[in-house]
């Protein structure tokens, strides 16, 4: 990657994660409208990478594009989004048990405990310095390569087509939130003791551990929701009220996660 496109791909991060951090924390409301300038000026980012952010903010469900190219903020109900987790969740946990089951490579499960190391090195060193970006990225590179991993088509496309429901993406909730940081940072050390705990069994053949695992690991997501929940009376981009023929419950296994106790 040259000098430039690698500024390009890190200021349209820059957007992505501080634009999904508005929208996480409430400061643009469900209904509003959010335009490119407002991107630039408010993330210091020129408008091709605003642009991007943009139309990956819509690809994740938390924006609509409207008929008229605009893009406004969407509104789910929390059942919505504890859905989302879920789903991605059962998914990743399928391609674990297939990576278990005999499909990743040495090779593969090598560059896994690497990105594993790399993580311990950006979380060992909190404060006002730490990159959070490199957290980012990694992140996103341990779950494509435990896609990889599982050496399942099927899987992997399976997951490419829930990218446009509510914060069903790996890093949907990472640099979404200023309120509480030591709470933060222990969801997110708890997180790489899953990361690191999945790549084990993967490595020692342990299918339905690396499974159950994976599920547990998304719930980190939910786990962020508790904390945000803490601060606000009312979560602001979420609707109190379920669709129609929804039921009032939340998933069994999210309820257990979000209502666990305190951070």
């Amino acid at each position: 990657m040259s000098s430039d496109e690698y500024d390009g791909s890190s200021q349209t991060l820059k957007a992505v994660l501080g634009l999904r951090g508005l929208i996480v924390d409430g400061e643009i409301m469900p209904g509003e409208r959010v335009t490119e300038p407002f991107i630039s000026e408010r993330f210091g980012v020129s408008r091709t990478p605003a642009r991007l952010a943009l139309t990956q903010m819509a690809d994740e469900g938390l924006l609509e594009r409207t008929s008229s190219n605009r893009f406004t903020v969407k509104t789910y109900t929390e059942m919505d989004i504890y859905h989302a987790i879920e789903i991605r969740g059962t998914l990743e946990g399928l391609a674990a048990r297939y990576a278990a089951e005999g499909n990743a490579t040495p090779a593969i499960i090598s560059e896994m405990y690497a990105c594993v190391n790399q993580l311990d090195v950006v979380l060992d060193n909190p404060g006002p310095s730490t990159d959070h970006d490199d957290y980012v990225r990694l992140n996103d590179h341990f779950h494509r390569l435990l896609i990889e991993a599982s050496g399942s088509q099927m899987v992997e496309r399976s997951l490419e087509k829930i990218k446009s429901l509510p914060f069903a993406a790996a890093n949907a909730f990472v640099k979404s939130l200023s309120h509480d940081e030591p709470a933060v940072r222990r969801v997110l050390h708890v997180a790489q003791e899953q990361h690191r705990a999945i790549v084990e069994c993967i490595k020692l053949g342990k299918g339905a551990r690396a499974q159950a695992l994976a599920l547990e690991h998304s719930f980190c997501a939910a786990r962020y929701l508790q904390i945000l929940r803490a601060f606000k009376q009312k979560i602001p981009w979420a609707s109190d009220e379920p669709e129609v023929g929804e039921e009032l419950t939340r998933p069994t296994v999210a309820v257990h996660q979000i209502k666990g106790g305190k951070s």
